[in-house]
C-alpha cells in the first residue's frame, strides 16, 4: 500500500475513533444532566442510558468518517 493511502486511512480511521469516543461521552453526559434536572420529565425516566450512548457512539462515528472524508477528499483535490 502507497504510504500516501496509508496516511489517508490513518486520518478516517483516527477521526472515526475520536468521533465515538466523542459522541459516546456526549451522549452519556446528556443522560446523566437529564436526571439531575430539577424538572425530571417521563422521557428521560424511560431511556436507557446505555442506549443514548450508543446512538451517540453512532452518531460520532458517522461524524467523525465524514470530516475525515471530505478532508481526504479536499486534499485529492488541491493534488
Amino acid at each position: 500500500m502507497a504510504r500516501k493511502t496509508q496516511r489517508l486511512l490513518l486520518l478516517i480511521v483516527s477521526c472515526s475513533i475520536i468521533g465515538v469516543i466523542l459522541g459516546g461521552t456526549a451522549g452519556w453526559a446528556e443522560s446523566s444532566i437529564c436526571l439531575e434536572d430539577s424538572k425530571v420529565t417521563s422521557e428521560c425516566l424511560t431511556q436507557d442510558p446505555f442506549q443514548k450512548t450508543i446512538q451517540g457512539m453512532s452518531t460520532g462515528l458517522l461524524a467523525g468518517a465524514g470530516a475525515a472524508f471530505g478532508a481526504v477528499w479536499q486534499l485529492r483535490n488541491e493534488d
